[in-house]
């Protein structure tokens, strides 16, 4: 059936497209909850007799794209796309598509969360009065601290709104920013190795890539100040995370909100797991009520114009430059 898609992302059983594809002539099916789809062979064994999958976190190595024949779609329910093997779906002609701009306010949210609460330091407070421990010690006040944003696109964008209300000094590092842009947002671009050294706050919103992987590193966290915080809502491979967590171990790095990590699910016995200076969540940054609903709107809108022989572009992240793309 060439009109099969599959549904893998994260709450994909729930939203307008269980209604939508079908009204528009899709067959949609709900992987099992219960399969691993980190193990290619489970992922490539789900996609048989599919044309597109809407896809989660899992990865998307050449040996699931080359081993699904009838598959025409990747259709990723976020921005990131960087566990899927683009140069394997170009030989295929498989589209990769996202969905960008319906997340970035959820994703500030969560990044906002982590900050006041690591400056206020509340899940440790928390503890405490639960723990019956009734101390009364202060803190820096967040206004009029430094935060630093690796990355000025959307998401970057809508942190600096946000911490511009908590009378923060927002700075960034971006070499694709805009000047006029960032001046308007009362933002000033700096270069990376002044954001290390003049951030009280560091936060990450970046793809990974070449230039990005493991931009924090022991090399980096040498040129932060001590006692500064980091928060990571973006990908777990900026991080060397080994490095982050000698930093935070010794305190050098007082606290770090991560909700990325570069093997997901996080291990058990990770040693971020026992440190009292780290906020944990499970890459749920980008999930809000709003943000699901506007992302499965999306991914249908976009396959339904791939089917119809559209091609919406600014959702397409692979094939440049090919014109002779059919769903058929």
């Amino acid at each position: 059936m060439k009109h099969r898609v599959l549904c893998c992302a994260f709450s994909s059983e729930q939203g307008p497209h269980i209604q939508m594809l079908p009204d528009h002539g899709f067959v949609c099916d709900v992987v099992d909850p219960g399969i691993d789809l980190t193990v290619a062979g489970n992922l490539r064994n789900c996609l048989q007799g599919y044309a597109a999958v809407i896809a989660g976190s899992e990865p998307y190595p050449a040996e699931v794209i080359e081993g699904c024949p009838e598959l025409r779609v990747i259709a990723r329910a976020g921005v990131g796309f960087d566990v899927v093997d683009l140069e394997a779906c170009d030989r295929r002609g498989i589209v990769l598509t996202t969905t960008p701009g319906v997340n970035h306010h959820a994703v500030a949210e969560q990044t906002i969360a982590s900050l006041v609460s690591m400056g206020r330091n509340v899940v440790h407070r928390d503890r405490q009065v639960r723990n019956e421990i009734w101390e009364r010690q202060s803190g820096p006040r967040i206004w009029g601290q430094t935060l630093g944003l690796i990355g000025f696109g959307r998401i970057g964008q809508a942190v600096a709104i946000r911490a511009n209300g908590l009378g923060m000094n927002v700075i960034a590092a971006d070499p694709f920013a805009i000047p006029e842009l960032a001046k308007e947002m009362d933002v000033q671009l700096v270069d990376l190795p002044h954001l290390l050294s003049e951030s009280d706050y560091i936060s990450l919103h970046c793809p990974v890539n070449e230039q990005t992987h493991q931009i924090i590193n022991a090399s980096t966290i040498a040129q932060m100040k001590s006692g500064v915080r980091l928060i990571n809502t973006a990908r777990g491979q900026l991080i060397d995370e080994p490095a982050l967590i000698t930093a935070l171990q010794s305190g050098y790095v007082a606290a770090a909100g991560l909700d990325v990590f570069d093997t997901e699910p996080l291990s058990a016995d990770s040693p971020l797991i026992g440190l009292d200076n780290v906020i944990l969540s499970g890459h749920i940054a980008g999930l809000d009520d709003e943000s699901h609903r506007d992302t499965y709107l999306m991914i249908v809108d976009t396959l339904v114009r791939l089917r119809g022989g559209e091609w919406p572009q600014q959702q397409i992240r692979n094939l440049a430059g090919v014109t002779d793309w059919a769903w058929e």
